[in-house]
């Protein structure tokens, strides 16, 4: 190979790749001048414009890569892409930089890329993924028609939605106005501050977190995500990024930034694109090391998947579905906090939205807006207690009210009332079962009577996590699965539970999503009688199980059973 005149190296571009070509006689000087040219017009990268004005062709390019540089190269056509690992890049850096994860591996990624000299893009990964990489050369052709497949594909990657600059706005709800004098303004537009809070929040939706949560302590900050009912911790800022990024966060909460030592509560809105947004419930608590941060994501989606999707027995879906369209009565949902009662709600309040009911409700706050339905938040300061809300509700000409929660005598008394007034209510309690919301209810100070002839369903539920496709066959003994509440008729040998594996989708949880189990009690005439005679949660319980209702634990050594979830998740949330 001859070399290149030194005029001609001199006025070769900055790119590496570019360079090495040209030494290499394979590609001329003045085929380089006029790529470069048409690169900066069009605005794309060079190494397109190099190839589709034919100075070299992809397959050359990527032998003369691997060979120059000492990187194996692979047949990209030959990968299935259902074994690429996910979220280890994000969608703005492969689409940038042309660059594709094709494994994960211990601290290791292994990374297909056309053009080894981009140490922007390897830098890059490096730093945001904290792995060593190792390269892999592939043809340029075939990368680009993978990355973009992949990336047009992923429509439910919020990355994808988003622009390049994402859109921070305040919600409409008037909650405490910001206080940001210019000193403060100039602190909280910090950019990298503003940029990693984006990051942070595009990751959390990304990765299915219900809730992100910002720590300080005395020598580290902490940000954990909770993911399918579990916290991870997910990253360490430094510790002296914890004041700007609280201000930057309350400021788009609209809460006052001079106010440090009470908590606060606000909201604020992630806007994606024209028709995606995402909310975020923000609350402050003071801590001795600084103000903690639990952001949660209201995800409206989550209303529209259907009941099937919620994981309801098809029996316990009938007898639901019965008692949402009757005309009149109370349907209660109960579970502790994060068990999905409010999706449950909305589920069922999303399949009787029909233009010809009028439905209202009272929360605190909304947490999912749901079009044709009167949502109200209930302000206490303001004097918008769960009381007026429904004294007012009553006043509109309602079919069906949702009152967010069940709290005291006089929000319960004004919801029975409407129950037994002709009006269909549902609402939310506090408590471990279905059972135990009768006697709840009786110790608030509800009359006995009052509450047998409104309420007509009681709904108690638990979301337990899914396991993921890497799922697995395990050997229980007998014994164990007694135990813990199957049949001996059930151990009939044609089904075996499951077990967690791990895997890249799973991010080696072994469990990707979650899945409720329920306890539908529906109100019978022997429970009315026992209710009338104030009979205990015990008394209550064991009518139950006569009119066959089933338990938490049935309904989740059910789910075992199918396959969906493994045993010891359901005994590590019921309590049998």
């Amino acid at each position: 190979m001859s070399a290149v005149p030194p005029n001609a190296a001199a006025n070769l571009p900055v790119s590496g790749l570019a360079r090495a070509l040209a030494q290499a006689n394979l590609v001329t000087n003045a085929q380089i001048e006029t790529a470069q040219k048409k690169s900066q017009i069009e605005k794309s990268h060079f190494l397109d414009a190099l190839i589709h004005g034919g100075a070299i062709n992809t397959r050359d390019l990527a032998t003369f890569c691997s060979e120059t540089f000492g990187y194996p190269q692979v047949d990209l056509s030959l990968v299935d892409e259902a074994q690429l690992p996910e979220k280890v890049i994000d969608h703005k850096m492969m689409l940038g930089q042309r660059v594709l994860a094709l494994s994960k591996k211990g601290n290791k990624v292994s990374i297909a890329i056309s053009d080894p000299t981009n140490t922007v893009a390897i830098d890059q990964i490096k730093f945001q993924t904290g792995l060593s990489v190792d390269i892999v050369i592939v043809q340029h052709d075939v990368l680009i028609k993978l990355v973009d497949k992949l990336s047009k594909t992923s429509e439910q990657s919020i990355t994808d939605l988003a622009s390049d600059d994402y859109e921070l706005e305040f919600s409409e709800e008037d909650l405490n106005s910001g206080v940001a004098d210019n000193q403060a303004a100039a602190e909280i537009d910090d950019a990298p501050v503003v940029k990693f809070l984006q990051k942070m929040l595009i990751d959390a939706i990304n990765m299915g977190a219900s809730d992100l949560h910002f720590e300080p302590f005395e020598k580290f900050y902490r940000i954990r995500f909770r993911i399918d009912g579990e916290l991870r911790e997910i990253a360490q800022p430094p510790l002296a990024i914890k004041d700007k990024l609280v201000s930057r966060i309350k400021v788009i909460s609209k809460l006052d930034i001079s106010e440090k030592r009470v908590p606060q509560d606000g909201r604020m809105k992630l806007v994606l694109s024209p028709t995606k947004a995402i909310d975020f419930r923000v609350s402050t608590l003071p801590t001795l090391f600084g103000e903690k941060i639990v952001m949660r994501i209201l995800d409206g989606s989550q209303a529209q998947m259907g009941i099937d999707a919620l994981g309801y027995d098809p029996d316990q879906k009938e007898i639901l579905m019965d008692a949402i369209h009757r005309p009149y009565g109370m349907v209660l949902v109960t579970g502790p906090t994060g068990s999905g009662k409010t999706v449950s709600l909305y589920t069922c309040l999303n399949v009787i939205n029909k233009p010809g009911i009028n439905i209202s409700t009272a929360e605190d706050p909304a947490e999912i807006n749901l079009p044709g339905v009167n949502q109200v938040n209930v302000n206490d300061k303001a004097g918008l207690t769960f009381p007026v809300a429904l004294k007012a509700f009553l006043r509109q000409d309602p079919d069906i009210i949702m009152v967010g929660e069940i709290r005291d005598l006089e929000t319960a008394d004004i919801a029975i009332k409407a129950a037994q007034t002709g009006h269909m209510v549902f609402s939310t309690l506090h408590t471990n079962d279905a059972p135990s919301t009768l006697t709840r209810l009786m110790n608030m100070g509800v009359a006995p009577f009052n509450i047998a002839s409104s309420v007509i369903l009681i709904t108690a539920q638990r979301l337990t996590r899914r396991l993921c496709t890497c799922k697995k066959q395990v050997e229980i003994l007998d014994d164990v699965l007694l135990q813990a509440g199957f049949l001996d008729e059930e151990l009939d040998g044609t089904w075996k539970p499951y077990g967690p594996v791990g895997c890249e989708r799973c991010n080696g949880s072994g469990y990707k999503g979650r899945v409720g189990i329920y306890q539908i009690m529906p109100i019978t005439e022997a429970l009315e009688k026992i209710i009338l005679a104030n009979g205990s949660a015990l008394e209550i319980r064991k009518q139950s199980e006569a009119d066959g209702v089933k338990g938490l634990r049935r309904s989740g050594l059910q789910k075992v059973r199918q396959g969906l979830t493994s045993l010891e998740e359901v005994l590590g949330c019921t309590n049998e």
